[in-house]
């Protein structure tokens, strides 16, 4: 009789302890997916920043100026909600303004310009690096917070459920290009 509630006294530690692993590794993949959701608004507000730059330099058209500058401008005052679209529509913008070499060219040969180019692709080619590394940490989340113990037990505690951010992040072909020379 003493056995029996010893074997069930050791299988209830191993299963308290089984259940705390799996809500500290929720824990866990929680605090990476507000980290890399940091990250990833830190390089949208770069890119945003560096495009404004670029279009109040003086070295575009005026079309192209205030196209790249009202979607920058929209990008960075975005609320939460509308983030996703507005960031799409700058990436558009971007597109739009550097399909032509002509454009990077014309960028480069003003004066600061080459850095100024190296700035904007480098934002450009981090924003889609970063919101990758987000939307892999909430697929990792969604995924153990589907399993049954984490639900039963309620392991995710009040925590909200994760969102990935879904954008258009493609860069413009003649900035990508022009850079990697």
């Amino acid at each position: 009789m003493t056995s029996t509630w010893i074997w069930i006294a050791v299988a209830l530690v191993a299963i308290a302890l089984y259940l705390s692993w799996t809500a500290g590794r929720l824990d866990r993949l929680h605090a990476r997916i507000d980290a890399t959701r940091a990250a990833l608004d830190a390089q949208l507000l770069r890119r945003a920043s560096v495009a404004q730059e670029v279009a109040t330099s003086g070295v575009l058209d005026p079309a192209a100026s205030i196209v790249l500058y009202q979607a920058a401008h929209a990008a960075r005052q975005a609320e939460e909600e509308q983030r996703e679209v507005t960031e799409s529509e700058l990436s558009q913008a971007l597109r739009a303004v550097f399909s032509e070499s002509a454009q990077v060219d014309a960028v480069r040969d003003a004066p600061g310009g080459e850095e100024a180019v190296g700035e904007l692709a480098a934002a450009v080619r981090r924003v889609p690096m970063a919101r990758r590394f987000h939307n892999d940490a909430v697929r990792a989340a969604r995924a153990l917070r589907r399993h049954r113990k984490v639900r039963w037990f309620r392991l995710a505690g009040h925590a909200p459920f994760p969102l990935a951010f879904e954008m258009d992040d493609e860069p413009p072909a003649a900035l990508a290009a022009r850079t990697r020379t």
